[in-house]
C-alpha cells in the first residue's frame, strides 16, 4: 500500500538543530532529527482527516549529524513522520529504507497505538530490502504544545527512611475494581476515590508504576493471540501509551500524576531504556533502526549484541543515545510530573563499550544533572550480558532491587537449613552488599514478590510454575521459585492448609516490613491475589493478571497487617535504618544498638549462630531519642519448628509452639496470628513474627 503524494507547497527555512524533535515557533514548526549516517532525510506531513495523503519535504540543513528545518505555516496538532534514505547494508548495520515511515524519537504524542504489521520490517528473511510501504501501519507523530511544566508537585518530599514502594500495573489495578466502566484499566482509574482510599488505607508512600512508555506487542505474541501486557517493549521514550487512555494519553497521564500527588503519593515510573520493540535486524523498523541503526543499537561483527534477551540492546554509550535518554528523563520529571524512575535491566545504563562501570557516561551525566539527580532512582542491577550481575555496584544515589534478600527470606520461611546467619544479614540491610561507610541500608530495595515471579499468595500455594497459558510449553519463567505449597499444589478447600498458607503470607509480609531497607510490595499481595501459579504473566491481559477485589477474611487480615506495620515504620525510623557505631556514614549522628537473642531471650552464642536447624531468632533495636529517652524494640521471627503431627490424611508436618520468657516490661505492638503475651512470657502458637516495645 503506497500513500498518495500531496501537491501542497510549503516554505522551508534552515531552522535550528536544537531542540531535537518538533517545536512550535512564531511562524511554524522547527523539526530536528539526528542521523549521522543518512544520505537524505525527508519530513512527511499528513492531514489529520486523511492520513493516506502524504507530503514529503527533503530537509536541506545538516549540522553535526542533525537534520533540521523550519516549515512555515504548520500548527499545533500537525501529523508527521520521517523517511530516511542511505546505505542498505545489514552486515554493516545500515538499514536505511525510504519505504518505511519512521517515528521521531523525540515525539511527545502519537496518533494511535502501534500494532505489528509485516510491512514494518526493513528487510526480508532473505536479507533483501523490504520495499512494501509501511505508512499505513505506523501511527503518526503529532506536533504538540503540551510542554508546560507539571502542576501540583508533591507537596512534601518522601523521606528515604519512610519510603514504601507499591508496584502497580495501570490496567491490572482497576480493570476489575467497582468504578465507572470508562475508567477501568485507565490512567484516571488509578485516582478514582475507591483507588485512592485503598492506597491511603494501606499506608504506602510511593507508587512504582509499571511501564507507560508507548509500547507494542511482539510479532510472536500477536501470532499466538496474546499481547505484551506488562509493557516492557517501548517504541518511544517520551509518549505515554494509548492503551490506558480514554482520549488523550498525555493529558490523562498528567492528571493521574496530579491526582496522586494531591493524595500525597510519590510517583515512580518503571522505564525501559535498554531495548526497544524493533527487535532483531529483520524485525520492525519503525524508528531508531531506520533513522540510524548503527548509532542507536549495540552491535559487533555484523550482529546485534543482545544483553537484554529482547533482540536488541540500546547503545547507552553513544553520545546521542545518552542525550536522548537524559532529555527523556527530564521530560518525564518536569513536564509529566513523575518523581523518579525504576530502571529495567539497569546494568545497560552503566555499560561502556561492553562492560559495566559505575562511572559510565550515562550514569555520570545523571548524577551531575540538577533535575535527575534529585529524583528517586531505582535500578534493577542486572542484565544478561557479560558481568551482568551488579548488585551493590551502582552509584550511591541509586536504590537497588535486592534479589539476595528475596531468596534468603523465602528460604528461611520455607524451612531450609542453615539460613539464620544470612537471614540476620538480610533483615539488617544486607550490609555485605551495601557496605557500611559507603551506602545506606535504605538503598536495598527488599521484596519477596515482584511482577516477574509468584505473587505472595502463589508463593505459598504452588511449588511449580503453571505457565501453559503463555503458550511456551511451560518453559518460560523461573524454574525455582523457593516456594512451599503446604501439601497441596494450587487452590484447595482444606481449611487447615489455607490457614497455614495465610499465616505464611503474614510472616513473609511482616518480615519484609520489619527489615532494614526500602520495602517493595507487589500490588494485590494485600488482597491475597493469585495468578493461578503463573510466574511470568507478561502476556496475560486477562483475569490471570487483573487484581481480584473480592472481599475476604484473608484480604482483611493482610490489609490490616500491612497498614499496622507501615505505621510502625513511620513511628520508629530505626526499623528502616540502624545507625551503628561502626558505620562511618553516621559518625556525626546518634548511634543505635543491636542485640541478638535466642529463644531463651539470651544473647546468641557462637553455637546458636551455627545451629543448622535454628527456627527462631530475635533482636533488640535501641535508639536514644533527642529528648534522651530510649526507644527499645524487640523483633522476633519464628518459622515454627516442624514436627510430625496427625491429620485427617495421615501424618504431616506441623508447627510446634514456642514460649519465650520475658525479662523486661513488654508491650506487644504487632503480632501475626498465634502470638500472645502474658506477664511472664510471649507465646507463638506456630510460625510467627512479632514486634514489642521494651521498657
Amino acid at each position: 500500500m503506497q500513500n498518495q503524494k500531496s501537491q501542497t507547497s510549503y516554505i522551508q527555512t534552515p531552522g535550528h538543530p536544537h531542540p531535537l524533535g518538533a517545536s512550535l515557533t512564531e511562524t511554524g514548526v522547527n523539526f530536528a532529527i539526528y542521523s549521522h549516517h543518512a544520505k537524505q532525510v525527508s519530513l512527511c506531513l499528513f492531514a489529520s482527516d486523511d492520513q493516506e495523503v502524504e507530503h514529503q519535504i527533503a530537509l536541506k540543513q545538516k549540522t553535526q549529524g542533525i537534520w533540521h528545518a523550519e516549515i512555515h505555516g504548520l500548527k499545533d496538532g500537525q501529523l508527521y513522520g520521517y523517511r530516511i534514505d542511505g546505505e542498505f547494508n545489514p552486515k554493516e548495520q545500515h538499514l536505511f529504507n525510504p519505504h518505511k515511515l519512521l517515528l521521531d524519537p523525540y515525539a511527545k504524542k502519537l496518533s494511535d497505538k502501534l500494532h505489528w504489521h509485516p510491512d514494518q520490517s526493513a528487510m526480508l528473511k532473505t536479507g533483501a530490502m523490504n520495499t512494501q510501504d509501511s505508512a499505513h501501519s505506523v501511527p503518526k507523530c503529532i506536533v504538540s504544545q503540551q510542554n508546560e511544566k507539571a502542576k501540583h508537585a508533591l507537596s512534601k518530599k518522601i523521606k528515604a527512611e519512610n519510603r514504601s514502594l507499591y508496584e502497580v500495573h495501570i490496567k491490572g489495578f482497576s480493570q476489575q475494581l467497582d468504578i465507572d466502566e470508562r475508567l477501568k484499566g485507565k490512567y484516571l482509574g488509578l485516582i478514582e476515590p475507591k483507588s485512592l482510599a485503598h492506597l491511603k488505607a494501606l499506608g504506602i508512600t510511593s507508587l512504582q508504576i509499571m511501564p507507560c512508555f508507548a509500547f507494542a506487542s511482539e510479532l510472536r505474541l500477536q501470532a499466538l493471540g496474546l499481547t505484551n501486557y506488562w509493557g516492557y517493549n517501548p517504541i518511544n521514550f517520551f509518549t505515554p501509551d494509548y492503551e490506558y487512555a480514554i482520549e488523550d494519553p498525555v493529558a490523562e497521564f498528567k492528571l493521574m500524576v496530579e491526582g496522586l500527588h494531591k493524595a500525597g503519593f510519590e510517583v515512580i515510573l518503571d522505564v525501559v531504556y535498554n531495548h526497544t520493540y524493533e527487535g532483531e535486524l529483520d524485525q520492525a523498523n519503525i524508528s531508531f533502526k531506520g533513522i540510524d541503526n548503527k548509532s542507536y543499537y549495540r552491535s559487533e561483527q555484523g550482529e546485534y549484541l543482545n544483553f537484554t534477551g529482547c533482540g536488541n540492546c540500546f547503545d547507552t554509550y553513544h553520545p546521542k543515545s545518552i542525550q536522548l535518554i537524559m532529555d527523556s528523563m527530564r521530560y518525564w520529571l518536569e513536564v509529566m510530573g513523575v518523581d523518579g524512575f525504576r530502571f529495567d535491566l539497569g546494568v545497560d545504563l552503566g555499560r561502556t563499550q561492553h562492560g559495566f562501570d559505575s562511572r559510565a557516561p550515562l550514569l555520570s551525566a545523571m548524577l551531575q544533572d540538577p533535575i535527575i539527580s534529585q529524583a528517586c532512582l531505582i535500578s534493577e542491577p542486572w542484565d544478561i550480558g557479560p558481568d551482568g550481575y551488579q548488585l551493590g555496584q551502582f552509584p550511591t544515589a541509586f536504590l537497588e532491587c535486592n534479589d539476595k534478600y528475596r531468596d534468603n527470606i523465602k528460604r528461611f520461611w520455607r524451612g531450609d537449613k542453615a539460613q539464620v546467619q544470612e537471614f540476620a544479614t538480610r533483615i539488617m540491610g544486607s550490609r555485605d552488599i551495601f557496605h557500611k561507610g559507603h551506602k545506606s541500608a535504605v538503598q536495598s530495595v527488599n521484596y519477596v514478590s515482584y511482577h516477574d515471579g509468584f505473587t505472595l499468595h502463589d508463593l505459598v500455594s504452588y511449588e511449580s510454575r503453571h505457565n501453559l497459558a503463555n503458550q511456551e510449553s511451560n518453559r518460560d519463567g523461573h524454574g525455582e521459585n523457593i516456594s512451599r505449597n503446604f501439601g497441596h499444589e494450587g487452590e484447595t478447600d482444606n481449611e487447615q492448609i489455607n490457614q497455614e498458607r495465610l499465616n505464611q503470607q503474614s510472616c513473609l509480609i511482616a518480615t519484609l516490613l520489619l527489615s532494614q531497607g526500602t520495602p517493595h510490595i507487589l500490588a494485590g499481595d494485600e488482597l491475597s491475589n493469585t495468578q493461578m501459579g503463573n510466574n511470568n504473566a507478561y502476556c496475560q491481559d486477562n483475569e490471570i493478571s487483573w487484581l481480584n477485589w473480592k472481599t475476604s477474611a484473608k484480604r482483611n487480615l493482610l490489609e490490616s497487617q500491612i497498614s499496622q506495620l507501615l505505621a510502625l515504620r513511620k513511628q520508629h525510623p530505626i526499623l528502616a535504618e540502624c545507625r551503628l557505631e561502626d558505620d562511618a556514614l553516621f559518625h556525626h549522628d546518634i548511634k543505635d544498638n543491636v542485640i541478638w537473642l535466642n529463644q531463651k531471650n539470651e544473647p546468641m552464642t557462637h553455637d546458636d549462630w551455627h545451629q543448622e536447624d535454628r527456627d527462631f531468632i530475635s533482636l533488640i533495636l535501641e535508639r536514644r531519642k533527642d529528648a534522651g529517652s530510649l526507644d527499645r524494640l524487640w523483633l522476633g521471627f519464628y518459622r515454627g519448628g516442624l514436627v510430625n503431627a496427625p491429620s485427617d490424611t495421615g501424618n504431616r508436618l506441623a508447627d510446634s509452639p514456642l514460649e519465650i520468657p520475658l525479662k523486661w516490661q513488654t508491650k506487644l505492638l504487632f503480632g501475626t496470628q498465634g502470638v500472645s503475651l502474658d506477664d511472664t512470657s510471649l507465646k507463638c502458637a506456630h510460625a510467627s513474627v512479632f514486634v514489642a516495645q521494651l521498657s
